[in-house]
């Protein structure tokens, strides 16, 4: 049975889901693999500063984002939606949330990298205003891939 976006709920990502995010994040070649540390970092609050958001339908996490900021400038660093939920809206409402969070917390610019071939991806970020910006030559591996830059200001 796949959700309804409209009944999503948007939370603070917490140290119990480090371990499913790791693991969505190792089912999915886009999303960046850090290592636990770096997850625990982020849920603790530790390092640059982190707005960390997790999406659930009913009980049941369904995604997340994860945007750092410094000083006036953001930027998504990794978001993933489990597989059985694409094209539901949830990635829309995670990045909203993110957005919004990220303009609160000081930034007026976001940036992020996406894969050359990530179309869905690439479609969703131009729908909500992000614009290109640049290439990152073979920026990504496994397979090596050009990485495009867009970004937006915010709100």
């Amino acid at each position: 049975m796949r959700p309804d976006a409209g009944a999503i709920l948007l939370r603070a990502m917490h140290a119990d889901d480090v371990e499913w995010v790791m693991k969505l994040a190792a089912d999915l070649r886009e999303t960046p693999r850090w290592p636990t540390s770096v997850w625990q970092q982020i849920v603790n609050g530790q390092g640059v500063q982190r707005i960390a958001r997790v999406a659930e339908f009913d009980g049941r996490r369904a995604g997340f984002a994860v945007a750092g900021v410094v000083a006036d400038g953001a930027e998504l660093e990794s978001i993933a939606v489990v597989e059985l939920w694409h094209g539901r809206g949830i990635g829309r409402r995670l990045m909203e949330v993110v957005l919004a969070a990220c303009f609160e917390a000081g930034a007026c610019r976001i940036t992020l990298e996406v894969r050359r071939s990530n179309l869905a991806a690439q479609a969703l970020y131009r729908a909500m205003g992000f614009c290109f910006a640049g290439t990152r030559t073979a920026y990504y591996n496994d397979p090596v891939e050009d990485a495009l830059l867009m970004e937006r200001g915010l709100p």
